[in-house]
Protein backbone atom coordinates (compact mmCIF):
# COMPACT_ATOMS: atom_id res chain seq x y z
CA UNK A 1 0.00 0.00 0.00
CA UNK A 2 1.29 3.09 -0.95
CA UNK A 3 1.72 5.72 2.19
CA UNK A 4 2.91 9.07 2.83
CA UNK A 5 6.62 10.04 4.84
CA UNK A 6 4.36 11.43 7.43
CA UNK A 7 2.39 8.01 7.70
CA UNK A 8 5.61 6.13 6.96
CA UNK A 9 7.41 7.98 10.13
CA UNK A 10 4.51 7.25 12.46
CA UNK A 11 4.95 3.37 11.54
CA UNK A 12 8.65 4.04 12.58
CA UNK A 13 8.11 5.60 15.66
CA UNK A 14 5.69 2.41 17.06
CA UNK A 15 7.82 0.02 16.52
CA UNK A 16 11.10 -0.09 19.03
CA UNK A 17 13.02 -3.34 17.38
CA UNK A 18 13.85 -2.80 13.40
CA UNK A 19 15.80 -4.30 11.40
CA UNK A 20 17.06 -2.45 8.42
CA UNK A 21 18.13 -3.51 5.05
CA UNK A 22 18.67 -2.67 1.52
CA UNK A 23 19.30 -3.97 -2.10
CA UNK A 24 22.16 -6.96 -2.98
CA UNK A 25 25.29 -5.56 -5.13
CA UNK A 26 24.71 -2.51 -2.79
CA UNK A 27 26.08 1.32 -3.75
CA UNK A 28 26.14 4.40 -2.02
CA UNK A 29 22.99 5.15 -1.81
CA UNK A 30 21.91 1.84 0.01
CA UNK A 31 24.95 1.95 2.17
CA UNK A 32 24.63 5.71 3.06
CA UNK A 33 20.62 5.09 3.69
CA UNK A 34 20.39 2.15 5.80
CA UNK A 35 23.34 3.48 8.15
CA UNK A 36 22.19 7.05 8.05
CA UNK A 37 18.75 5.50 8.93
CA UNK A 38 20.20 2.98 11.71
CA UNK A 39 22.13 6.03 13.33
CA UNK A 40 18.74 8.08 13.67
CA UNK A 41 16.65 5.59 15.07
CA UNK A 42 19.05 4.96 17.90
CA UNK A 43 19.17 8.72 18.36
CA UNK A 44 15.44 8.67 19.39
CA UNK A 45 15.82 5.12 21.56
CA UNK A 46 14.79 2.31 18.73
CA UNK A 47 17.11 -0.54 18.80
CA UNK A 48 17.94 -0.59 15.63
CA UNK A 49 20.47 -2.72 13.35
CA UNK A 50 21.83 -3.01 9.22
CA UNK A 51 21.72 -6.53 7.53
CA UNK A 52 23.19 -6.35 4.03
CA UNK A 53 22.90 -9.63 2.06
CA UNK A 54 26.11 -9.09 0.17
CA UNK A 55 29.92 -8.18 0.64
CA UNK A 56 29.94 -4.41 0.05
CA UNK A 57 32.76 -2.44 -1.77
CA UNK A 58 36.09 -1.33 -0.02
CA UNK A 59 35.42 2.24 -0.51
CA UNK A 60 32.47 2.18 1.26
CA UNK A 61 33.92 1.08 4.54
CA UNK A 62 34.85 4.35 5.05
CA UNK A 63 31.04 5.61 6.15
CA UNK A 64 30.61 6.07 9.46
CA UNK A 65 29.81 3.11 11.80
CA UNK A 66 30.02 0.41 8.69
CA UNK A 67 31.38 -2.14 10.86
CA UNK A 68 28.38 -2.58 12.43
CA UNK A 69 26.81 -4.43 9.20
CA UNK A 70 25.58 -7.72 9.49
CA UNK A 71 25.08 -10.45 6.91
CA UNK A 72 22.34 -12.79 7.44
CA UNK A 73 23.52 -16.36 8.93
CA UNK A 74 22.22 -19.59 7.28
CA UNK A 75 18.69 -20.08 9.00
CA UNK A 76 19.16 -17.37 11.26
CA UNK A 77 15.86 -15.07 13.17
CA UNK A 78 15.60 -12.28 14.37
CA UNK A 79 12.82 -10.72 16.48
CA UNK A 80 11.78 -7.59 15.76
CA UNK A 81 8.99 -5.19 15.50
CA UNK A 82 9.59 -4.09 11.89
CA UNK A 83 11.51 -4.61 8.47
CA UNK A 84 12.83 -1.23 7.10
CA UNK A 85 13.71 -1.55 3.25
CA UNK A 86 15.73 1.20 1.96
CA UNK A 87 16.31 1.89 -1.81
CA UNK A 88 15.00 -1.18 -3.55
CA UNK A 89 11.59 -3.31 -3.94
CA UNK A 90 11.78 -6.22 -1.46
CA UNK A 91 12.03 -8.89 -4.16
CA UNK A 92 16.45 -7.67 -4.05
CA UNK A 93 16.92 -7.90 -0.15
CA UNK A 94 18.37 -11.36 -0.78
CA UNK A 95 18.14 -13.54 2.64
CA UNK A 96 17.15 -10.70 4.91
CA UNK A 97 13.63 -11.22 4.21
CA UNK A 98 14.32 -14.64 5.53
CA UNK A 99 15.72 -13.72 9.10
CA UNK A 100 12.33 -12.02 10.71
CA UNK A 101 8.31 -12.15 10.05
CA UNK A 102 8.05 -8.59 10.87
CA UNK A 103 5.75 -6.34 9.08
CA UNK A 104 7.44 -4.56 6.09
CA UNK A 105 7.36 -0.56 5.51
CA UNK A 106 9.27 0.34 2.17
CA UNK A 107 11.24 3.87 1.11
CA UNK A 108 12.47 3.47 -1.38
CA UNK A 109 12.61 6.57 -5.00
CA UNK A 110 12.91 3.95 -7.74
CA UNK A 111 9.79 4.61 -10.15
CA UNK A 112 9.70 0.68 -10.63
CA UNK A 113 8.60 -0.29 -7.20
CA UNK A 114 5.03 -1.29 -6.66
CA UNK A 115 5.62 -1.68 -3.00
CA UNK A 116 3.86 -5.35 -3.13
CA UNK A 117 3.23 -7.03 -0.03
CA UNK A 118 4.23 -3.91 1.74
CA UNK A 119 3.36 -0.33 2.69
CA UNK A 120 5.80 1.77 0.43
CA UNK A 121 6.74 5.58 0.57
CA UNK A 122 8.20 6.06 -2.88
CA UNK A 123 9.08 9.36 -4.15
CA UNK A 124 10.65 9.01 -7.66
CA UNK A 125 11.55 12.48 -8.18
CA UNK A 126 13.93 12.24 -5.52
CA UNK A 127 17.51 12.09 -6.74
CA UNK A 128 18.08 9.25 -4.07
CA UNK A 129 16.90 7.79 -1.12
CA UNK A 130 19.07 9.91 1.16
CA UNK A 131 16.64 13.03 0.21
CA UNK A 132 13.87 10.91 1.70
CA UNK A 133 16.02 9.66 4.15
CA UNK A 134 17.06 13.94 5.23
CA UNK A 135 13.61 14.27 4.95
CA UNK A 136 12.52 11.33 7.58
CA UNK A 137 15.08 12.57 10.24
CA UNK A 138 13.08 16.27 9.82
CA UNK A 139 10.18 14.06 10.18
CA UNK A 140 11.50 12.05 13.23
CA UNK A 141 12.55 15.36 14.86
CA UNK A 142 16.19 13.80 14.81
CA UNK A 143 19.38 15.70 15.22
CA UNK A 144 21.67 15.51 11.86
CA UNK A 145 25.02 14.82 13.15
CA UNK A 146 28.47 15.01 11.09
CA UNK A 147 28.02 11.34 10.80
CA UNK A 148 24.41 10.84 10.11
CA UNK A 149 25.11 13.85 7.38
CA UNK A 150 28.28 11.75 5.98
CA UNK A 151 25.81 8.96 5.18
CA UNK A 152 23.35 10.81 3.69
CA UNK A 153 25.56 12.84 1.36
CA UNK A 154 27.21 9.60 0.24
CA UNK A 155 23.78 8.58 -0.91
CA UNK A 156 23.34 11.52 -2.87
CA UNK A 157 26.58 12.31 -4.10
CA UNK A 158 27.06 8.37 -5.83
CA UNK A 159 23.35 8.55 -7.09
CA UNK A 160 23.80 11.72 -8.84
CA UNK A 161 27.25 11.13 -10.22
CA UNK A 162 28.17 13.93 -7.60
CA UNK A 163 25.72 15.66 -8.78
CA UNK A 164 26.65 15.48 -12.56
CA UNK A 165 23.66 13.41 -13.61
CA UNK A 166 19.82 14.82 -14.67
CA UNK A 167 18.28 13.63 -11.65
CA UNK A 168 20.28 16.56 -9.82
CA UNK A 169 17.54 18.67 -8.31
CA UNK A 170 17.64 22.38 -6.69
CA UNK A 171 16.35 20.30 -3.84
CA UNK A 172 18.88 17.80 -4.09
CA UNK A 173 22.17 20.47 -3.83
CA UNK A 174 20.09 22.53 -1.30
CA UNK A 175 20.24 19.46 0.92
CA UNK A 176 23.81 18.14 0.13
CA UNK A 177 24.16 22.02 1.11
CA UNK A 178 22.89 21.72 4.58
CA UNK A 179 24.27 18.64 4.81
CA UNK A 180 27.89 20.56 5.05
CA UNK A 181 26.87 22.87 7.18
CA UNK A 182 26.30 19.60 9.41
CA UNK A 183 29.89 18.72 9.08
CA UNK A 184 30.30 16.95 5.80
CA UNK A 185 33.75 16.80 4.01
CA UNK A 186 32.83 16.74 0.37
CA UNK A 187 36.43 16.13 -0.75
CA UNK A 188 37.01 12.97 1.61
CA UNK A 189 33.66 11.73 0.19
CA UNK A 190 34.78 11.86 -3.23
CA UNK A 191 37.94 10.63 -2.73
CA UNK A 192 37.20 7.29 -0.90
CA UNK A 193 34.13 6.53 -3.65
CA UNK A 194 36.74 7.30 -6.42
CA UNK A 195 39.46 5.12 -4.46
CA UNK A 196 40.17 1.94 -7.19
CA UNK A 197 42.78 -1.36 -6.05
CA UNK A 198 45.55 -2.20 -8.46
CA UNK A 199 43.49 -5.19 -9.44
CA UNK A 200 40.78 -2.75 -10.08
CA UNK A 201 42.09 -0.68 -12.57
CA UNK A 202 43.96 -3.87 -14.17
CA UNK A 203 39.89 -5.39 -14.77
CA UNK A 204 39.38 -2.04 -16.47
CA UNK A 205 42.01 -2.78 -19.30
CA UNK A 206 40.20 -6.38 -19.63
CA UNK A 207 36.72 -4.34 -19.02
CA UNK A 208 37.66 -2.47 -22.49
CA UNK A 209 38.82 -5.21 -24.69
CA UNK A 210 35.85 -6.84 -24.17
CA UNK A 211 33.90 -3.57 -25.85
CA UNK A 212 31.15 -4.06 -28.45
CA UNK A 213 30.08 -1.49 -30.48
CA UNK A 214 26.10 -1.68 -31.43
CA UNK A 215 23.06 -0.23 -33.36
CA UNK A 216 26.03 2.09 -35.52
CA UNK A 217 27.40 3.62 -32.17
CA UNK A 218 24.42 4.22 -30.72
CA UNK A 219 24.67 1.62 -28.02
CA UNK A 220 27.49 0.28 -26.32
CA UNK A 221 28.42 -2.69 -24.02
CA UNK A 222 30.79 -4.27 -22.38
CA UNK A 223 30.98 -8.39 -21.52
CA UNK A 224 32.88 -9.85 -18.85
CA UNK A 225 33.00 -13.72 -18.29
CA UNK A 226 33.04 -15.62 -14.81
CA UNK A 227 35.84 -16.73 -15.50
CA UNK A 228 37.49 -13.23 -15.73
CA UNK A 229 34.97 -11.32 -13.01
CA UNK A 230 36.90 -14.19 -10.22
CA UNK A 231 40.03 -11.75 -11.09
CA UNK A 232 38.82 -8.66 -9.25
CA UNK A 233 36.28 -7.54 -6.50
CA UNK A 234 34.30 -4.93 -8.50
CA UNK A 235 33.30 -3.38 -11.59
CA UNK A 236 32.45 -0.12 -10.13
CA UNK A 237 32.67 3.08 -12.55
CA UNK A 238 33.60 0.69 -15.69
CA UNK A 239 30.28 1.82 -16.80
CA UNK A 240 31.14 5.16 -16.86
CA UNK A 241 34.01 5.19 -18.58
CA UNK A 242 32.15 3.88 -21.98
CA UNK A 243 28.65 6.07 -21.25
CA UNK A 244 30.97 9.36 -22.51
CA UNK A 245 31.00 8.41 -25.93
CA UNK A 246 29.44 10.93 -27.74
CA UNK A 247 27.57 9.01 -30.35
CA UNK A 248 26.07 6.48 -27.15
CA UNK A 249 22.63 6.82 -26.01
CA UNK A 250 22.82 3.58 -23.99
CA UNK A 251 25.72 2.20 -22.32
CA UNK A 252 25.41 -1.77 -20.54
CA UNK A 253 27.96 -3.69 -18.27
CA UNK A 254 26.72 -7.74 -18.87
CA UNK A 255 28.58 -9.30 -15.99
CA UNK A 256 28.58 -13.00 -15.52
CA UNK A 257 28.42 -13.81 -11.92
CA UNK A 258 28.25 -17.24 -11.89
CA UNK A 259 27.83 -20.26 -14.53
CA UNK A 260 24.35 -18.78 -15.99
CA UNK A 261 23.96 -16.21 -13.62
CA UNK A 262 24.32 -12.65 -15.46
CA UNK A 263 24.07 -9.27 -13.77
CA UNK A 264 23.23 -6.22 -16.06
CA UNK A 265 24.10 -2.02 -15.48
CA UNK A 266 22.44 0.06 -17.95
CA UNK A 267 22.90 3.68 -17.97
CA UNK A 268 21.76 6.76 -20.69
CA UNK A 269 21.46 9.91 -22.18
CA UNK A 270 18.53 10.06 -23.50
CA UNK A 271 16.56 6.43 -23.38
CA UNK A 272 14.43 5.30 -20.64
CA UNK A 273 16.57 2.27 -19.27
CA UNK A 274 14.00 1.34 -16.99
CA UNK A 275 11.43 0.48 -19.08
CA UNK A 276 14.22 -1.56 -20.66
CA UNK A 277 15.20 -3.02 -16.99
CA UNK A 278 11.43 -3.62 -16.71
CA UNK A 279 11.46 -5.51 -19.81
CA UNK A 280 13.86 -7.95 -18.24
CA UNK A 281 12.14 -7.93 -14.99
CA UNK A 282 14.39 -5.42 -13.85
CA UNK A 283 13.76 -2.19 -12.74
CA UNK A 284 15.65 1.34 -12.10
CA UNK A 285 15.75 5.01 -13.45
CA UNK A 286 15.21 6.65 -16.73
CA UNK A 287 19.34 6.76 -16.98
CA UNK A 288 20.07 4.16 -14.99
CA UNK A 289 18.88 0.18 -14.43
CA UNK A 290 19.58 -2.78 -14.08
CA UNK A 291 18.38 -6.77 -13.86
CA UNK A 292 19.09 -10.14 -13.45
CA UNK A 293 19.83 -12.78 -16.39
CA UNK A 294 19.59 -16.78 -15.35
CA UNK A 295 21.15 -17.61 -18.40
CA UNK A 296 24.69 -17.69 -20.11
CA UNK A 297 26.51 -14.64 -20.85
CA UNK A 298 26.34 -15.41 -24.62
CA UNK A 299 22.30 -15.98 -24.07
CA UNK A 300 22.43 -12.90 -22.01
CA UNK A 301 24.10 -10.80 -24.82
CA UNK A 302 21.93 -11.65 -27.78
CA UNK A 303 18.29 -10.92 -24.61
CA UNK A 304 19.89 -7.89 -23.66
CA UNK A 305 20.67 -5.80 -27.26
CA UNK A 306 17.72 -7.49 -29.04
CA UNK A 307 15.28 -5.87 -26.18
CA UNK A 308 17.78 -2.38 -26.40
CA UNK A 309 17.34 -2.60 -29.97
CA UNK A 310 13.58 -3.20 -30.01
CA UNK A 311 12.67 -0.54 -27.27
CA UNK A 312 15.05 2.17 -29.06
CA UNK A 313 13.33 1.55 -32.55
CA UNK A 314 9.74 1.64 -30.52
CA UNK A 315 10.86 5.04 -29.10
CA UNK A 316 12.20 6.56 -32.06
CA UNK A 317 15.89 6.71 -31.44
CA UNK A 318 16.94 3.71 -33.85
CA UNK A 319 16.49 3.21 -37.67
CA UNK A 320 15.70 -0.16 -39.00
CA UNK A 321 19.16 0.50 -40.83
CA UNK A 322 21.32 1.29 -37.40
CA UNK A 323 19.35 -2.29 -36.14
CA UNK A 324 20.76 -4.13 -38.51
CA UNK A 325 24.12 -2.50 -38.06
CA UNK A 326 26.95 -4.94 -37.88
CA UNK A 327 28.56 -5.61 -34.20
CA UNK A 328 31.62 -3.88 -34.12
CA UNK A 329 34.41 -5.06 -31.22
CA UNK A 330 37.55 -3.59 -29.58
CA UNK A 331 41.32 -5.57 -29.61
CA UNK A 332 43.57 -3.26 -27.23
CA UNK A 333 45.69 -6.03 -26.41
CA UNK A 334 47.07 -5.55 -30.34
Amino acid sequence: MIITLKEAAKKISEAQKIILTAHIIPDGDAIGSTLAVMQILRSIGKDAQVYIDDTVRHNLHCLPHFEEIRRPAEGEKVDADLLLVLDTSVDRIGNVGKITDAPILNIDHHVTNTGEGCDLYVDPNAAATCELVYNLALELNATITPDIATCIYTGLATDTGFFQFSNTRAETLDIAAKLVKCGVRPNFISEKIEEKTLQEVIGLRYALNALKIFFGGKVVGMMLDYNIMKNFESTEGFIDEIRVIDTVDVAFLLTERKPNYCRVSMRSKGMDVAKIAAELNGGGHIRAAGCTLLMSLAEAEKLLTETIGKLMMADGRLTEEEFSTAVRTTDFAQ
